[in-house]
């Protein structure tokens, strides 16, 4: 057990003065060649490359393009975030969306989507009885929870 702690912790002594000595290296050949440098450790340095960025290399649509296309339906689900959140571009909110998407455990994500959805509306702390442009918290988590679902569906798409 102990020799096994040595000899982890040998590794990532060894596998940090690699990298260590990569970035001293980078940096010498950055002093020594200026900026043709970028052509020692890029390829394709003189290609459209940051003109198609975020251009997928397969052609399938990123999963913010493809949550902004379903926000831009006629399904219910859509309807109702369009609704709720008529303030935002449908691209913010695909973005913020894919950050809840990030979060590993499924009640973080739940609520996270809730607060993307709240953020359209002032919420009481009792939504009962109050006018009808305010959601009801029960619905908003509701929706959160269908708003998630439709969107594993999208990240089950693109990671085919």
């Amino acid at each position: 057990m102990v020799q096994e702690k040595q000899s982890d912790r040998q590794q990532r002594l060894d596998n940090f003065l690699q990298a260590v000595e990569a970035a001293q290296k980078v940096q010498d050949d950055i002093m020594k060649y200026g900026l043709e440098a970028a052509h020692l450790y890029c390829d394709d340095i003189d290609g459209d490359w940051l003109e198609t960025w975020e251009e997928d290399e397969d052609g399938q649509q990123s999963f913010v393009e493809l949550v902004t296309n379903f926000l831009q339906s006629d399904d219910l689900v859509a309807v109702k975030v369009r609704k709720q959140l008529k303030d935002k571009s449908l691209q913010e909110i695909a973005v913020n969306l894919e950050k809840c998407l990030s979060l590993s455990e499924e009640d973080d994500r739940i609520f996270a989507v809730k607060n993307v959805l709240l953020r359209g509306v002032a919420v009481a702390e009792s939504n009962r009885g109050t006018s009808s442009d305010e959601i009801d918290e029960i619905e908003l988590l509701d929706l959160a929870e269908e708003l998630l679902d439709k969107l594993a569906e999208f990240l089950v798409s693109i990671n085919r």
